[in-house]
């Protein structure tokens, strides 16, 4: 799933990229590719321990909570205005430093060791932005002893949003900008469904006066909030800016949208 921001509302992607995600995905166990996945060649192969539920439940445990992960080769992050995966296929490897991550919960959804082709775990990951759920399989597969690589890859979460709001390219196909029927609009949701997590403040003709001018407003309200806490301000409910919550108590204006 990809959430796609139109217009004002790309004044909060932001926030969406920096959320927490969900993913799940399937770890081939006992062979290690080039790129981490199944496009890669493979370059190693070994047997695979059998392991039981509970086993598997314990090692998974061990890739939970605050750690530090290095991207893999295989990445669009940047070198020198580049990304990497094009060192990668050059041969070219780049020093990439580590980077922190959270991973907040891995649950096993399926696993086999029939043969070594076959053997595999499913698993459902929840993470912070900039987690790499290939690099995680790869970990995973070398505590095992045999190597693994991911073989399939799917976002079922992004932030506040589920896959069960997700529209396909199909039923896109199935809408017409000009129908008053089935209008491409009726599909969008209310910008701030992506913040939904920041405490609502509502002005008064004075305070949206201000925050429209960029101005900083008194703020007596959520006292035991931390300075630098978001909030979303409306006017006659109608989302009309994002602040910040200073040191001195005051909602400093940070975005101001126009809906």
């Amino acid at each position: 799933m990809l959430p796609l921001c139109f217009g004002e509302a790309t004044k909060v992607s932001h926030y969406l990229l920096d959320a927490d995600k969900t993913y799940i995905a399937k770890c081939i166990l006992g062979s290690v590719t080039t790129t981490g996945d199944a496009d890669g060649e493979v370059i190693a192969t070994k047997p695979v321990a059998l392991l039981n539920k509970q086993q598997l439940l314990k090692l998974l445990s061990a890739f939970t909570g605050i750690q530090q992960q290095t991207p893999p080769m295989y990445s669009a992050l940047k070198h020198n205005g580049r990304p990497l995966y094009e060192y990668a296929r050059k041969g070219i490897e780049i020093e990439r430093k580590s980077r922190q991550i959270t991973i907040f919960d891995i649950k096993l959804l399926n696993y086999s060791f029939a043969t070594v082709k076959e053997s595999f775990i499913e698993i459902q990951v929840h993470c912070s932005k900039g987690t790499y759920i290939r690099t995680l399989c790869e970990d995973i597969g070398q505590t095992l002893g045999c190597g693994a690589y991911i073989s399939a890859l799917r976002r079922i979460q992004s932030g506040p949003f589920s896959i069960s709001q997700c529209v396909t390219l199909d039923q896109l196909n199935e809408y017409d900008e000009s129908s008053a029927k089935m209008p491409l609009d009726s599909l969008l949701l209310a910008t701030d469904s992506a913040i939904e997590n920041f405490p609502k403040v509502s002005l008064n003709e004075s305070q949206y006066d201000l925050i429209n001018h960029g101005h900083s407003i008194d703020c007596s309200i959520n006292l035991s909030s931390e300075p630098g806490s978001n909030y979303r301000l409306y006017y006659h409910e109608t989302l009309t800016a994002l602040a910040i919550l200073t040191e001195e108590r005051q909602l400093k204006p940070k975005r101001l949208l126009f809906l």
